[in-house]
């Protein structure tokens, strides 16, 4: 098993605890102990940043200073929490602050990390049930990488590791040009009409892509999406009814876990009679 430190940061184990709970589950099945941070703390996302310069930093760089002792590389599954401490560590690693920073590990996206460093042939060789049929866009939203001077993703506007993690299980990945767009973030809490609209071009976007669902490696990406169909649909006049997944929650269902159907069933928008119609449950 490879050791890795791991931050949850505060909805993964709350609000989206599917996410949480299907993590766990694939972590084990990939070969991936996970070691939680000890005494972490919440990032500051979404709110330090618009409040204090200095809270929005040292919020971020305490669980930093934290993974710095572990000296493991470590594991972000939020994209919110990822541009948090992925913003704090440029500013430590840049010795802007006069703190000790040894800094001999990586902050990665959980996405990024289990495709590029895990690899296609451990997920491929943990498949039971390929997702023959399913035909998902994948959706990163605004933060998982980008800016690219912060994140270092080499191609912040057409990332692949969901698209690649969806193929090596199985599924029948649509392209398209939205998978950066932005889902409202917290426009759906404080201008719902904005939030709406935005959730509503990208729901529109998959449909005409061809997709039967999306994936998501982002908490508040998957509560828009998911949780907003029914309002969309009487404003509009259009039926929007269409999953909304973690990547981990198909990788869950891809490696034959029997936990599943209990994670699906929080869904606003329920997948499974889709994933029955495939004969994927």
């Amino acid at each position: 098993m490879r050791q890795v430190s791991y931050y949850p940061g505060c909805t993964v184990d709350g609000t989206s605890r599917e996410y949480g709970e299907s993590i766990r589950a694939i972590a084990g099945a990939i070969g991936l102990e996970l070691r939680e941070l000890e005494d972490w703390n919440c990032c500051g996302a979404s709110s330090a940043h618009a409040t204090s310069d200095e809270l929005a930093f040292a919020l971020p760089a305490r669980n930093l200073e934290i993974a710095d002792k572990a000296g493991l590389d470590l594991l972000v599954p939020c994209a919110a929490c990822y541009w948090r401490l992925k913003t704090a560590e440029k500013t430590l690693r840049e010795n802007k602050t006069g703190v000790s920073f040894r800094g001999d590990f990586h902050v990665k996206h959980l996405a990024s990390f289990i495709w590029e460093d895990v690899g296609e042939k451990v997920i491929r060789e943990k498949v039971r049930k390929p997702l023959s049929g399913l035909n998902p866009v994948c959706y990163y939203g605004c933060l998982i990488t980008r800016p690219p001077n912060v994140t270092g993703a080499s191609d912040p506007e057409n990332p692949e590791s969901m698209d690649n993690l969806m193929r090596a299980i199985g599924a029948d990945v649509r392209d398209w040009s939205y998978k950066t767009d932005c889902c409202g973030a917290g426009h759906s809490l404080t201008l719902p009409p904005v939030g709406r609209k935005l959730i509503q071009k990208l729901l529109d976007m998959a449909i005409e892509a061809g997709a039967d669902s999306v994936v998501t490696a982002c908490p508040m990406c998957q509560s828009n999406l998911d949780s907003h169909q029914k309002e969309i649909s009487l404003e509009s006049g259009k039926n929007y009814h269409i999953p909304v997944f973690y990547f981990t929650e198909l990788m869950g269902i891809a490696f034959g876990d029997p936990s599943a159907e209990k994670w699906l069933s929080r869904h606003t928008v329920d997948p499974r009679p889709l994933l029955r119609q495939k004969g994927l449950l």
